[in-house]
């Protein structure tokens, strides 16, 4: 899929569009499992899909954490994953040098919140011209993030959304503030909610992040409510299982019901 249409993918319409996946690569078995009922549901629903996985991940609390099963392995079944389903995909980098090889397996480049003033990393990303999705750091109002997003058109690329990840509020919480979600609309890019990233609990005594996945739910119908373009959440058939981020993964077979549920709001939200 050439980058054209992953930006129309991106561009407001009377339906939302959605990212989701596992928070990491954990094997090729894992992700096609995932891919193919998230395909299977966006497409009867009519839900522009982009298919979501880190291939590793570089922020853990601690050091012994799962951060992933090799770079290349990881991209190749993103590839895969996209071969197959004919879904674009997308995937974090973390410094200016992967940005490069990780744009050889993937549609969208994804700059991790606490990045997303990194102006080496935001250029690399940029010049490789695929999508550059920008996490809004927990640090920054929403008014903040149009200097993030100019450094990425004054590299040359016009391909860019942003996504709202709640807050920091206090040392173990974080809060959405859905005024944000039109204000950074008025610089001219799709934005993202993240529904599961939003109800983190960070800084944990045991150097594990918790989460309120109970609540997933509540945050994405505040955004649909609001007109967010695209919604952002990620899944995985047994969250406590999963090996990164579990404490606030939706269950997959939760995720078929809850996209029903808010495309019927967004239905509903169009007609006024």
């Amino acid at each position: 899929m050439t980058t054209d249409k992953i930006i129309k993918s991106l561009t407001p319409s009377d339906n939302f569009f959605l990212l989701a996946g596992p928070c990491v690569i954990e094997g090729e078995k894992m992700a096609m499992e995932i891919a193919e009922k998230i395909v299977e549901t966006t497409t009867r629903l009519n839900i522009p899909y982009i298919f979501k996985g880190s291939y590793r991940k570089a922020n853990r609390s601690r050091i012994d954490s799962f951060t992933g099963i090799g770079d290349i392995e990881a991209l190749g079944i993103l590839r895969k994953v996209r071969k197959t389903f004919g879904c674009p995909v997308v995937t974090d980098i973390h410094a200016p040098e992967e940005a490069e090889m990780a744009a050889e397996f993937v549609d969208v480049l994804q700059i991790p919140a606490f990045l997303c003033r990194q102006t080496d990393l935001l250029i690399a990303a940029a010049r490789t011209g695929k999508t550059v999705n920008i996490k809004k750091g927990q640090f920054l109002s929403p008014e903040a993030m149009q200097f993030a997003i100019q450094k990425v058109r004054d590299a040359g690329n016009q391909n860019v959304a942003v996504t709202e990840r709640g807050v920091s509020f206090g040392y173990q919480d974080l809060i959405v503030d859905y005024r944000g979600i039109p204000e950074m609309q008025k610089f001219g890019c799709p934005v993202i909610l993240d529904a599961t990233h939003s109800l983190q609990q960070p800084n944990q005594p045991k150097g594990v992040t918790g989460g309120r996945p109970d609540l997933i739910e509540t945050i994405a119908r505040a955004g649909i409510a609001v007109g967010v373009d695209g919604l952002f959440i990620e899944t995985h058939p047994e969250p406590l299982k999963a090996k990164s981020d579990g404490a606030n993964m939706l269950p997959l077979e939760q995720l078929p019901q809850l996209l029903e549920r808010l495309t019927a709001i967004r239905a509903t939200i169009a007609g006024f």
